[in-house]
Parts: structure tokens; C-alpha cells; sequence
């Protein structure tokens, strides 16, 4: 047996290193470490309450907005605040277009430029994928940096900066919209549209959405070349290398929902499992155990949020286990996966749920689950810029109660973030944060269950003479990981 560092990783939001145990040529065992603290959870005791929505959207940079809907919805929940119909389309349209770039920008700068590595030379594909692909120099880039770019105007209109605004509160929006701003949001939405019905898709978004089983997707895929479209220069690649078979883990899987109208959701929240499908969230049964964290407490006893407390481990040999500075979330007990994957399946996609039954989460599955989530949205957030009404309230303003609790979630492109937060006197007492990555890159529990990703990069394929195994960038990359957030 062997013993690999891979790290630090380039194209990774923050810093992460992951110690990997090789034996046949194949990962045994693997420990994930997050390796910068940033202690977002401590800078927010003694603060006003109301301050938590300008500390918790800079814990990232990526998902800023993400962080100010969960703090806002906790201080809804906490002071019983009930948001305005426009405030919701305001809230759906900013978490849209902030989760649909990053999907975008994980799949074009992220993920697809792995397939230009030069251990691929060999392949019939590798020269085209290295023109199209290649990390900065790729044809790709010079078309999907500009849409990008276009697409974020709809923050610039709707929130007036990013990251980081301050429009997003527990009542709605302080940034109300004019008519010829919401002209513009239709403009700017039906050009990023058409940006991916012709590159992304080489389709209709209507079509891609009507795509219901795996026969249908087949179909799809075989009517044209894969060089048509990206989606299908993706499949083309991963039924070559054998991508559904890479990263598989126990498929039990954790969404909060998300979008929001009239007291339901477009995402669906629950939990799934192979044993008892899909199933009502539990949201009593999280515990963060930190019997393998860098953190004071009782490593034999894993605490729910509202109880949960984040105090930093300065004596390393008095935990000779611990490893990350990440927590490890748990689900009564189990590990969940969380992100657009979880989120196809519970909120009852057909496709997916065939997927998930024939192959289970895995590399392959978690990337088609990510480019499809673009082509359902982006419809929704057209008809949610046409039903803003200018001459009803953007926020209610009601004031903040002095005590209480609350717990806001949500989803994230990366998957489910929820903030806890007690206040007495005005003053937070309590906040803790469990982030999307802290679910899929924890570390070890009390009873020496591995993370998500720990179990899924068991099996990976290491070649010989490999420092920096392909596989295992597949895989890693294949959750789109954020450590900023994982260390908050």
C-alpha cells in the first residue's frame, strides 16, 4: 500500500488537500482536509442581528446571495416575517442567476478542461476537446466568459452589485424594479437563453425539457454529432471513459427546496434513499459531529445547529484523529450527497429518477443533473421577471423581534445551506452554518463513516506513476466543491 497527497487543487474555490491510500493501483481509503479556518460562525457573536445580513454574504464571494437568502429566511423565521410576492420573484430571480453561473462556470472553466490533460492524448476525441476545452486558451472560453457576463447584468439590475448586496432582506427586496428595468431583465434573459440553445444544448430549451426517461436522452443524444453540442460532447466523453462508473456513492441524497411562490417550492425538499425513496426531511435529526475536526467539545457527542457551538482546536496532539477544519454533518446518524443531483430526484424529474435507480450518484450523473437544472430554470426566471408588478411592494419592513430563534434554508448551486441563528437582547448568541460542501466533503464521524466524497473516491483508478490522478480530479470536481464555505 501506498499513501498520496493530492493538493492543493487549482480550479477549487479555497484550499483543500486530500490524503488518498492506494493499493492495485486503486484508492482504498481517502481523507478530504479543508484546510483554512475562517470562522465566520464566531465573528457573529455579540453582533446585531440585523448586521448578520452584511457579515454571512462574505463568507463567498461565489455564493453570496445564497448566504443572504439563508441568513434572511433565518430572521424571517426568527421575528415571523412574511415576504412580499414581488420580494419572492426578487429573491428567486437573484439565487437564479447567481446558482445558474456557477453551474456554468463549474462545467466550462471547472470540470471540462481535465479532458485536455495530456494523459488523454491517445484518445480519438483528445485533439478537438483540447481546442474546445483547454483551461483558458479553449475556444469555449472566448464564447461562454462574454455570456456570463451578460447573463450577470440581471444582479447589476436587480440587486445594484455582486457579490455581496445589501437588497436582500427578511421581507423581500430594497431594490424595487422599474418597467424598463424589467425590459431589460427580459432582454438580458432571452439572450442567455439563446446562448444555450445554441452551445450548451444545440436545442430548444422546451425540448430539453421534455426529455423523460433515459430512452429519450438516448434518442436526443443520437440525432446529432457530438460535436453539436456541449451536453452531447460531455456524453460523448463520459460513455468513452466509463464516467458513471467513477465516484459513486451510497446515493442517499438532501434538498432543502428552493423557489419559492405561494408557500411552495419548484425544488422540492426531502431526502432519498435506495432502500425507502423519497421521503420527508427530518430537520431535527442534523448533528455536526466533530469527533475528527480541529474543534473543542465533546468529539463522543454529535449536536444539532440550534445546540451546536464552533470553538476552535489549538492543541493538535490532544486529537490525534482530527484532520479538517470541516464538521461532519449528519443526517440521523447517515451521510447525505447534496446539490443538483439530489435536487432532480426529489423533486420527481422522471430522468432522474431512472438515473438514480440504473446508476446511483456518480460522475456522470451529477453533470447532467447540473447542465439540465440550466434548462429549467432559465424558463422560470423569464416568468418571473414578467410577473414582477411595479406598483406592488417590493419588502415588508417589519421590525425585528429581540429574541428568539430562527433557521433559514435553501439551496445553493453546490446544494442544501442552512443558517441557525439565536438572538437575545438584538444581539446574535448563536450562529451556526452548515454549507453544501460541508455536507459532501466532511470528514470522518465518531463511528469512522467517511464523507461523501471519502466513500466515492474509494475505487478510483490511480496509473502508474500518477502525483495528480485524473480520476480523482474527475470525482472531486464532480461535486464542485467551495471550501471557503466548508471553512466558514
Amino acid at each position: 500500500m501506498s499513501r498520496l497527497l493530492v493538493g492543493p487543487f487549482n480550479r477549487v474555490e479555497g484550499d483543500l488537500d486530500i490524503a488518498l491510500e492506494v493499493e492495485n493501483n486503486r484508492v482504498t481509503s481517502a481523507k478530504v482536509n479543508s484546510t483554512l479556518y475562517r470562522g465566520f460562525e464566531q465573528i457573529l457573536i455579540g453582533k446585531r442581528a440585523i448586521d448578520a445580513l452584511v457579515y454571512t454574504p462574505r463568507i463567498c464571494g461565489i455564493c453570496s446571495i445564497s448566504q443572504s437568502i439563508a441568513c434572511a429566511r433565518a430572521l424571517a423565521d426568527l421575528s415571523n416575517i412574511t415576504i412580499t410576492a414581488n420580494g419572492e420573484r426578487s429573491h428567486n430571480l437573484l439565487l437564479a442567476n447567481e446558482s445558474l453561473t456557477d453551474l456554468l462556470t463549474h462545467f466550462y472553466l471547472f470540470f471540462m478542461p481535465d479532458f485536455a490533460r495530456d494523459i488523454y492524448r491517445e484518445k480519438s476525441w483528445y485533439d478537438a476537446t483540447k481546442k474546445r476545452f483547454k483551461a483558458v486558451e479553449g475556444e469555449a472560453t472566448k464564447t461562454v466568459l462574454p455570456a456570463r457576463a451578460k447573463f450577470l447584468h440581471v444582479m447589476g439590475v436587480m440587486a445594484g452589485r455582486w457579490p455581496h448586496t445589501l437588497c436582500i432582506q427578511p421581507g423581500g427586496s430594497s431594490k424595487a424594479i422599474s418597467r424598463h428595468e424589467r425590459l431589460r431583465l427580459l432582454a438580458t434573459l432571452a439572450d442567455f437563453r439563446s446562448f444555450l440553445e445554441n452551445t450548451l444544448f444545440g436545442d430548444n430549451l422546451d425540448n430539453i425539457n421534455a426529455i423523460q426517461s433515459i430512452s429519450d436522452f438516448e434518442h436526443w443524444l443520437n440525432q446529432e454529432d457530438y460535436t453539436q453540442s456541449d451536453l452531447r460532447w460531455f456524453m460523448h466523453l463520459s460513455r468513452d471513459l466509463e464516467l458513471s462508473t467513477f465516484g459513486c456513492t451510497d446515493s442517499k441524497l438532501l434538498s432543502y427546496g428552493n423557489f419559492t411562490e405561494d408557500n411552495a417550492s419548484l425544488i422540492k425538499r426531502g431526502i432519498w434513499t435506495p432502500a425507502n425513496g423519497l421521503q420527508n426531511l427530518p430537520l431535527d435529526k442534523i448533528t455536526e459531529d466533530i469527533s475528527h475536526s480541529w474543534m473543542d467539545g465533546d468529539a463522543k457527542k454529535a449536536l444539532h445547529p440550534t445546540v451546536g457551538a464552533t470553538d476552535v482546536s489549538l492543541q493538535s496532539s490532544e486529537k490525534p484523529d482530527a484532520y479538517s477544519w470541516c464538521k461532519a454533518p449528519r443526517l440521523d446518524g447517515d451521510v447525505f450527497e447534496t446539490g443538483a443531483l439530489a435536487r432532480a430526484v426529489i423533486s420527481g424529474n422522471p430522468l432522474f429518477n431512472e438515473l438514480i435507480h440504473s446508476q446511483g450518484a456518480n460522475v456522470n450523473t451529477r453533470v447532467i443533473a447540473r447542465l439540465l437544472e440550466l434548462a429549467k430554470i432559465v424558463p422560470e426566471m423569464q416568468r418571473w421577471a414578467t410577473e414582477l408588478d411595479i406598483t406592488e411592494p417590493y419588502c415588508n419592513n417589519r421590525p425585528m423581534l429581540a429574541d428568539g430563534q430562527g433557521v433559514g434554508l435553501t439551496e445553493a448551486a453546490r446544494g442544501s445551506l442552512g443558517h441557525w441563528i439565536e438572538v437575545k437582547d438584538n444581539h446574535i448568541s448563536r450562529y451556526q452554518i452548515i454549507a453544501p460542501t460541508t455536507w459532501n466533503f466532511s470528514p470522518r464521524d465518531i463511528n469512522n463513516k467517511p464523507g461523501a466524497l471519502e466513500k466515492s473516491l474509494e475505487g478510483a483508478p490511480v496509473q502508474n506513476g500518477e502525483k495528480d490522478p485524473v480520476s480523482v480530479q474527475h470525482i472531486v470536481r464532480s461535486f464542485d466543491p467551495c471550501m471557503v464555505c466548508t471553512v466558514h
